[in-house]
């Protein structure tokens, strides 16, 4: 059995039964289509993980206190397909343990079965997704679960918010919602576009965040890089604002794509995580109980909308 924990923290704090937060990692690249490598970002995220000091100077904090449980990664493979159920499957098992559920990815297709998972256990779920490319194709090279898809299912069952958009496909412009889109053109002169976007957000928000939404002078490991990117500290003020004026139920990160040479990128994704984890429990006690808030009914009641490829 593997002792690894999660930033290598004590055993103390990183048991299933007593940790308040899980991380799943998915090395899954099955669907990209220009530079291959994301199956290998958990692993380095994971490796500069644990070479981070573990207290946040802004939130006085130690968050790992509070519990992160290292699950063991998912290793589906066969198809795009069977990637999302098993995903879908796994995130859902760990929401209804009443845990803080985050995953590591991997490309950004392995987020529609976090999405769906979140969609079922969650009321009036928002998606708020923070990337560079669209990602609304409801298909692309014979497949629902393409990389291109990520959040076209999302864009359908949920309340779907698009932040740092700079490269799509004409034929998403039939299924993107321009009134919930900040582009990243439009968010350079828009000096309160981060109250705009929250104004936008219902009470539980799911983050995904692609890692090619920075621009890539400080992330330049990502697959599909495009300049005019967000910066680091921007990125944090809203970040911060978004956990502090709504209910967070759970983020995914994906998209790093390491290189041997570069190793900044797995260090800025290993920061960000933890960052975001310092947010969501910001004045929490590590002795206080969490209660995640899922709906008791998904327990009873059928998923919100047919999934044809879940066993």
């Amino acid at each position: 059995m593997s002792t690894r924990t999660y930033a290598g923290i004590p055993a103390a704090y990183s048991s299933l039964d007593t940790s308040k937060i899980v991380l799943i990692p998915v090395p899954y690249d099955g669907t990209s289509t220009w530079q291959k490598g994301a199956d290998k970002g958990p692993e380095a995220f994971l490796k500069a993980s644990e070479n981070m000091e573990l207290y946040d100077i802004e939130t006085g904090s130690e968050v790992y206190k509070q519990g992160v449980y290292l699950a063991e990664a998912i290793e589906e493979k066969s198809s795009p397909e069977a990637v999302v159920a098993k995903v879908h499957k796994t995130v859902k098992e760990y929401i209804l343990r009443n845990k803080f559920v985050t995953i590591f990815g991997g490309e950004h297709s392995i987020s529609i079965g976090t999405i769906r998972a979140f969609n079922e256990c969650f009321d009036d779920l928002t998606v708020l997704h923070i990337d560079a490319h669209a990602d609304l194709r409801a298909s692309y090279e014979g497949s629902k679960c393409n990389h291109a898809c990520a959040v076209y299912e999302a864009s359908q069952t949920t309340n779907l918010i698009q932040l740092g958009i700079r490269s799509m496909d004409v034929t998403e412009t039939t299924v993107m919602d321009q009134e919930k889109t900040w582009f990243a053109h439009d968010m350079v002169s828009e000096e309160y576009w981060m109250d705009s976007v929250i104004e936008a957000l219902g009470e539980n928000v799911f983050i995904t965040f692609d890692l090619d939404a920075f621009d890539p002078s400080i992330m330049p490991s990502t697959g599909t890089p495009e300049p005019g990117g967000l910066l680091w500290y921007e990125t944090l003020d809203f970040l911060r604002r978004v956990f502090e004026q709504r209910n967070v139920v759970g983020f995914d990160i994906v998209e790093l794509c390491p290189r041997e040479e570069e190793k900044s990128s797995d260090f800025l994704a290993a920061k960000l995580y933890y960052k975001m984890l310092s947010y969501k429990f910001d004045g929490i006690d590590s002795e206080d109980s969490f209660e995640s808030n899922f709906s008791e009914s998904t327990k009873k009641s059928l998923p919100k909308f047919n999934n044809d490829i879940d066993e």
